[in-house]
């Protein structure tokens, strides 16, 4: 998390700055609160610590102008003082802080007071995940709850591998888990012939359904420019557009090659593609894992990522487990 702290004393800036730099979090740093609100307005960071006696703007004032401004969602506000009257508290509230810290304070306590803003600020990116999700409400499409279990589980099964091998870190683990449902988002733009049609799709319908990925992209940059900075809008929003793009640059939307292909739609292309094979349809039958397997290798390069095949092949006793898990029509033996 990114952390902005307003102090005009050197000292006091400084030890702060390495605290939180040694806890792990990304620090910038401001003199006032008139430079910490051009720095929010060039870099949102979502949570703010201000010493409340300042020069020119000091940190009540710079409370105020946070919850009067709009800087990509809510910031979360902490005072430092030496004040501790209740009068002062009120005070303090009235004007848009969030949490008071009395100097001289402990590392420990400090920390806690961020961890609890991280508690809060989470909440919210939960809630733009629900405006997201809200949109499906409106599907006509007929998968499953099923189907998204599958789905996320599929990814984070993928995702761990990658991480084992350092290729991602565990916030790109957690994320993929949480965005991947969203994959199929843009589906709520597809006429009901098209979406609910029981039967292959015909050349001209297939055009329209493939805009299903480019209408999910637009409806999370929606979310996304609302709740600017968030990491969780970012990847969906990516997953959303290019989970139909293929390695050897033959898929759509924008038929993107290679590393061109952002990681986490090469890991949701092959998520898909298995769970799609594996699962019955209007059209055919689910197919045995086995027969999954091999139409999977023969995609190693062109279709897929041969990165992610290797991840594949690596988890599938997992993704047979999580088929099993969650189970819908099972495949005939073969």
């Amino acid at each position: 998390m990114r952390i902005l702290i307003v102090d005009d004393d050197d000292v006091a800036l400084h030890a702060l700055h390495a605290t939180l730099t040694e806890a792990g979090y990304h620090v910038q740093s401001a003199r006032d609160g008139r430079d910490a609100l051009d720095r929010l307005q060039r870099e949102p960071c979502r949570l703010v610590i201000s010493d409340w006696l300042m020069p020119g703007m000091d940190g009540l004032e710079l409370c105020r102008r946070i919850r009067a401004g709009d800087f990509g969602g809510y910031v979360y506000t902490i005072l430092l003082t030496s004040r501790d009257r209740p009068e002062d508290i009120v005070e303090g509230l009235a004007a848009g802080a969030d949490e008071f810290l009395t100097k001289p304070f402990h590392r420990g306590e400090l920390l806690m007071r961020i961890r609890t803003g991280e508690r809060i600020l989470a909440l919210e990116t939960r809630e733009v995940a629900i405006f997201a999700l809200a949109r499906l409400a409106e599907s006509r499409d007929p998968e499953t709850g099923e189907h998204l279990e599958r789905m996320r589980n599929y990814s984070r099964i993928l995702a761990e591998w990658l991480r084992a091998g350092g290729t991602v870190d565990a916030d790109f683990v957690r994320l993929m888990y949480l965005t991947s449902p969203l994959h199929d988002i843009g589906k709520v733009g597809i006429p009901d012939s098209v979406l609910l049609k029981p039967g292959r799709l015909s050349d001209r319908e297939f055009e329209i359904m493939k805009t299903h990925t480019v209408i999910g992209a637009e409806t999370l940059a929606a979310a996304e420019r609302q709740y600017p900075g968030i990491a969780y809008l970012t990847l969906a929003k990516q997953i959303a557009l290019t989970h139909h793009e293929r390695y050897d640059g033959s898929g759509y939307p924008a038929g993107l090659r290679g590393e061109a292909i952002p990681l986490c739609g090469r890991v949701v292309a092959l998520a898909d593609v298995y769970d799609a094979l594996t699962t019955k349809r209007v059209y055919k039958q689910a197919f045995a894992h086995d027969v999954a397997r091999s139409i999977i290798i023969e995609g190693d390069g062109t279709h897929f990522d041969p990165q992610i095949v290797r991840a594949f092949l690596a988890t599938e006793d997992e993704f047979i487990a999580v088929r099993q898990r969650f189970n819908e029509p099972a495949a005939a033996p073969g």
